[in-house]
């Protein structure tokens, strides 16, 4: 679904919530939301359990938890705002980021 800028982080160590997290944008509302169907659709076909999902009806920004991995998917302007990046520990040097 082209999913743009896409950022892994390595939360091995800084949290137990998941082992990673990917941040990704998607140009409109309704890119955001394809993005997260094909994601969710490629899960089941995976014969994994059904993620968590919230901000599927607004989709400025939707999270998928499956549990090892948290997914955030943005509109630029709403990634920008919550800069996920800089709380976790993307931009700085010394961090782990996995990509």
């Amino acid at each position: 679904m082209k999913a743009e800028d896409v950022t892994v982080i390595d939360l091995v160590g800084k949290t137990s919530l998941a082992d990673a997290m990917i941040i990704a944008s998607g140009r409109v509302n309704r890119h955001v939301a394809s993005i997260a169907e094909t994601l969710i659709e490629a899960l089941k076909d995976a014969g994994l359990p059904p993620p968590k999902v919230e901000g599927m009806p607004a989709c400025d920004w939707v999270l998928i938890d499956t549990g090892d991995i948290i997914v955030h998917i943005f509109r630029p302007e709403v990634r920008e705002f919550y800069n996920l990046e800089k709380m976790w520990g993307a931009d700085r040097p010394n961090e782990r980021l996995v990509g």
